[in-house]
């Protein structure tokens, strides 16, 4: 893109965006020669994570509010072990820091092997549903970010 606005000697955004889909363009027809995945899909995946994360700080938020407000305490905390597939230290922090950050719910041990967290909750009902449930968001989604 920069390349693209010395040549054409106009330092502007939409000579910058035009700089920037052209050299786009002759990434995508040029892709099949490299052996890694196109740098876009690590970038849509990490646009996905923050999305995610929004969406179930939002939920949550709203959940717990709801449990505050109710004239009766009607939950169920307890410490549950939920097994991971993710295996580097980058991503087991991030899960780490996603769970905390989501009202409800915290990271309170990490295991030596590094395949197994310790989480408080807030409300239990099923603790296989809660396991699947961080399983089939936030693992699912930090993989797609460190795994493409």
């Amino acid at each position: 893109a920069f390349v693209w606005m010395f040549l054409s000697n106009e330092w502007s955004m939409v000579q910058f965006t035009v700089g920037f889909l052209i050299g786009l363009g002759c990434l995508i027809l040029l892709r099949r020669f490299w052996s890694n995945h196109f740098y876009l899909y690590r970038v849509w995946a990490v646009f996905k994570l923050f999305v995610l994360f929004n969406k179930e700080l939002i939920v949550s938020s709203f959940v717990v509010l709801k449990q505050i407000l109710q004239p009766k305490l009607s939950i169920q905390p307890g410490i549950f072990a939920y097994e991971t597939e993710l295996k580097s230290d980058w991503e087991i922090t991030l899960l780490s820091c996603l769970i905390c950050l989501t009202p409800g719910t915290l990271t309170l041990d990490v295991s030596m092997d590094n395949r197994t967290l310790y989480i408080h909750a807030m409300d239990i009902q099923d603790v296989e549903q809660l396991s699947g449930q961080i399983k089939d968001t936030f693992e699912r989604a930090i993989m797609e970010v460190t795994r493409t």
